[in-house]
């Protein structure tokens, strides 16, 4: 009635089940998706607008950290990660498959990634990062970023179907079964802003530690009760937290930017908006 969804997840967030109310779907919103997806002409307008807002928003934590902590970090590898990334923003509009658009995200995550270390400022012998690892996540970093992308990628999907959207049905992601490839692709611009800061400060501020993980025979590495907790409260704590949206110029709360970036998405498909316009953090 509410319209509250709940996710059950794993104790190392593996996705297990969704609970949430009646799908608002619109058949013909849906159509046009279908029919969008379908032809890459269409297709690589909206997915080129995704990587554009994960590249910018990548290349925004690495500024911010050169900024406020330009004492503590190798200031010219973040120097060269960020004009990089700036570069493959001019690239980007320029191509013309989704084949292109995924090596340049590969190159750009690469890159990104390749200097995330830097952004870690105390407890870095118990997360230290090389690269990034997923199924399992091979060490304490890799296992929070990942509980962190598991929880955006559910809330994801419940924005896209507040709007009437199909989850499954991507523009960058290539449809597989059971994969919520519009999410994955509307969740790119969203996890350096949402999910990486958040992982960043849980470790720079202290508030969780190295004693929170352990490692199973497999090699994965598995939260506690306590930190997924923590991380939890932290994660909706962050939620509340206000800004103002630069494409409606309206202060809302963090927790309604994935809705509003659904809407702006399914405005695009309707023909009310000529491109959609990604999340740039300011």
């Amino acid at each position: 009635d509410r319209n509250i969804g709940l996710c059950f997840l794993t104790p190392n967030g593996r996705f297990l089940a969704r609970v949430s109310g009646k799908v608002k779907g619109n058949v013909l919103l849906r159509k046009k998706q279908y029919q969008v997806s379908e032809k890459q002409d269409d297709s690589v307008p909206i997915a080129a607008s995704f990587l554009l807002g994960k590249i910018y928003n990548s290349r925004k934590v690495i500024e911010r950290a050169l900024r406020d902590h330009v004492m503590l970090v190798d200031g010219d590898e973040l120097t060269k990660a960020s004009a990089f990334l700036k570069q493959s923003l001019c690239t980007i509009p320029q191509c013309n498959s989704i084949g292109e658009l995924m090596a340049f995200e590969g190159s750009a995550a690469k890159i990104y990634f390749g200097v995330f270390n830097q952004l870690i400022l105390q407890q870095k012998e118990e997360f230290a990062f090389k690269e990034r690892s997923r199924r399992p996540p091979l060490d304490n970093m890799n296992s929070l970023l990942s509980f962190l992308y598991t929880v955006l990628t559910n809330e994801t999907v419940s924005a896209l179907e507040a709007v009437g959207l199909d989850p499954y049905v991507g523009f960058l992601h290539t449809d597989r079964p059971g994969r919520p490839s519009l999410a994955l692709d509307l969740m790119e611009e969203m996890r350096p802003f949402l999910a990486d800061r958040l992982a960043l400060s849980l470790v720079n501020r202290k508030q969780i530690s190295g004693k929170g993980f352990t490692q199973k025979e497999s090699g994965g590495i598995l939260m506690d009760d306590e930190t997924r907790k923590t991380v939890i409260t932290a994660w909706q704590e962050r939620k509340r937290e206000e800004i103002l949206h630069p494409y409606t110029r309206e202060r809302i709360p963090l927790g309604l930017i994935l809705h509003v970036q659904a809407m702006l998405l399914a405005r695009h498909l309707r023909g009310d908006l000529d491109a959609y316009p990604p999340f740039f953090w300011s």
